[in-house]
């Protein structure tokens, strides 16, 4: 797909999220918001109750703003709840994303950030990282980027910088 073409608000991505062997780990439905340079803005919405293991109950309605680099990674998604209110933040350390087409693969790299309404946060699944480097023979360079991407998303976490100086 060109480039030009994704400029368009009502254009639907769907996003793949892959394990290092390839096979598809989650995938969703979206909707692009903005494009500025290598950064992908996209705007999902939950259609049905979800009771995630890491998030406890996500309800219906509640909204994700996708925050996905070219160049860098990790994402970022910031949920809110149907009411408007912040629900939190879910930072995911990935390799950087391809676009082909309206499809927006990555590979989930497992460790995770969850960040609170009042920017506390706590690391995820920094276990399954160790076990997954191990099983799937992560190249050194990509654990070496992957813990990089935790403390980059710390750096902008403690100084609210974007995506997380939004205003709620």
């Amino acid at each position: 797909m060109e480039e030009h073409q994704l400029k368009d608000v009502s254009t639907e991505i769907t996003v793949r999220a892959c394990k290092y062997d390839g096979r598809e780990h989650r995938c969703w439905k979206t909707h692009l918001l903005h494009r500025e340079g290598p950064m992908l803005v996209l705007s999902g919405e939950f259609d049905t109750e979800i009771d995630h293991p890491l998030l406890g109950k996500i309800g219906q309605g509640t909204t994700s703003l996708e925050h996905f680099w070219m160049d860098r990674w990790y994402s970022v998604f910031r949920f809110t709840k149907p009411t408007g209110e912040l629900r939190n933040f879910y930072c995911n350390v990935n390799a950087p994303p391809e676009l082909n087409g309206n499809v927006l693969s990555f590979v989930d790299l497992d460790l995770d950030l969850l960040v609170e309404p009042d920017f506390s946060y706590t690391i995820l699944d920094e276990e399954e990282f160790r076990q997954n480097a191990l099983r799937f023979k992560y190249p050194l360079d990509m654990q070496r980027r992957a813990l990089k991407a935790v403390t980059d998303l710390i750096d902008l976490i403690k100084g609210r910088r974007f995506p997380f100086d939004l205003l709620l």
